[in-house]
C-alpha cells in the first residue's frame, strides 16, 4: 500500500482515511521512518524551506504535494521522477482579502490613524483621503489569486487592468489579459499596482527602478506575491522621495531585519507575510488533500502540477 506523509497528527485526522494509501506523520524534521516507501509527501505549511533537503533521500518517491501556492526553491530537491503540485485556489480567499486590506488601508491612512491612536492624538483634519473608488488598479500575475482580487476589486467601482507572462482574452472580470512586456505603457496610466505573480527567473527584480519610476505620482504598490519580486533597494529609494506609497506582505530579504531602511521608509505598510494565513486556510487545504490523494489512489488525473 503506498505510504503517504502529512506534516502533522491534525492534518491525519482532518484529512481521514483514504481508500488504498497508509497515512503517516512526517514534518521533514529527520527522515522518515521507511524513506523507501514513501510515494507521497505534503510538506509543512510554515518552515519547510531548510527541511526540504530530506525530499532527495526518497528513492521512490512520486508526488511533493504543497500547502503553498508559490513552489521557489522546491524543484530543486526533489528526486528525478517526482512531481510537483502546488495548493492553487487554497489561498484565493484569504491572499485576496489581504490584498483589499493593504490596499485600502494604505490609501484610507490607516498607519497614520493607529499610530496616532497609540499617541492618543486626535488627528487634526488634513483635507481628503485617496479614495479606492475610481481608481485604475494594474493586477500583475493573473492567476487564480488574481482573479480572487479583481472580484472582490469590482465592486469597489474601480477600473481593473490585468497583466500576465504572455497578453490572452478575458474573462468575466476583464475583457482582455495584457503581457507582461506592455508593463511600460501600463505603469504610468494605473494609481494602484498590485503584485502576484510567482517569483522565478523572469520575475526576480521585475520591480526595479524604472518600474517604479513609470509609476505616476501618489501611486501605490502593493506586493502580495513574493518579496523578491521587488528591488528593494529601489522602492526605498522611491518612498523616501514621497512621490509613491507601498504596502507590502512580503520582503526581500525576509524576515525584514530589524535595521532595515524600508521600515522607516515614508508611506511604507508592512505586514508579516500572512497572506495565506487566516481561518479560510485549514478547510480550503483539507478539501485539496482529500480529492488530490483520492485521485492518486484511484489513478486518476491529478490537480495543479506544476510544469517543471
Amino acid at each position: 500500500m503506498p505510504l503517504v506523509t502529512l506534516p502533522g497528527q491534525d492534518w491525519v485526522e482532518a484529512v481521514g482515511p483514504v481508500p488504498g494509501l497508509e497515512i503517516e506523520v512526517w514534518d521533514l524534521d529527520g527522515p522518515p521512518s521507511r524513506p523507501e516507501e514513501v510515494r507521497v509527501v505534503v510538506p509543512p505549511y510554515i518552515g519547510a524551506g531548510p527541511r526540504l533537503r530530506a525530499l532527495e533521500q526518497l528513492p521512490n518517491l512520486e508526488l511533493v504535494q504543497l500547502l503553498t501556492a508559490g513552489y521557489d526553491g522546491v524543484p530543486e530537491h526533489l528526486p528525478a521522477g517526482a512531481r510537483l503540485a502546488n495548493a492553487a485556489g487554497v489561498h484565493d480567499a484569504s491572499t485576496a482579502e489581504l490584498a483589499l486590506t493593504l490596499t485600502l488601508s494604505a490609501l484610507r491612512g490607516i498607519p497614520e490613524f493607529v499610530a496616532a491612536q497609540q499617541d492618543r492624538r486626535w488627528l487634526p483634519y488634513q483635507g481628503f483621503w485617496p479614495a479606492l473608488a475610481d481608481k485604475r488598479v494594474l493586477v500583475v500575475g493573473y492567476g487564480s489569486i488574481g482573479r480572487a482580487i479583481a472580484a472582490r476589486l469590482l465592486p469597489f467601482e474601480v477600473t481593473v487592468t490585468a497583466v500576465a507572462s504572455r497578453a490572452r482574452g478575458g474573462d468575466e472580470l476583464v475583457p482582455s489579459v495584457h503581457g507582461v512586456d506592455e508593463l511600460p505603457e501600463l505603469l504610468p496610466r494605473h494609481d494602484v499596482v498590485i503584485l502576484i505573480l510567482p517569483l522565478g527567473p523572469q520575475t526576480a527584480g521585475l520591480v526595479d527602478d524604472a518600474f517604479l519610476t513609470a509609476m505616476p505620482d501618489g501611486a501605490l504598490l502593493v506586493n502580495v506575491a513574493r518579496g523578491g519580486i521587488v528591488d528593494t533597494d529601489a522602492l526605498v529609494r522611491h518612498l523616501q522621495t514621497g512621490r509613491i506609497r507601498a504596502a507590502v506582505d512580503v520582503t526581500d530579504p525576509e524576515p525584514l531585519p530589524a535595521d532595515h531602511p524600508l521600515w522607516s521608509a515614508p508611506g511604507i505598510l508592512i505586514s508579516p507575510h500572512v497572506g495565506g494565513a487566516s481561518t479560510a486556510f485549514t478547510p480550503r487545504a483539507t478539501r485539496l488533500l482529500q480529492e488530490q490523494l483520492g485521485a492518486y489512489a484511484a489513478g486518476r488525473p491529478l490537480r495543479n502540477l506544476v510544469d517543471l
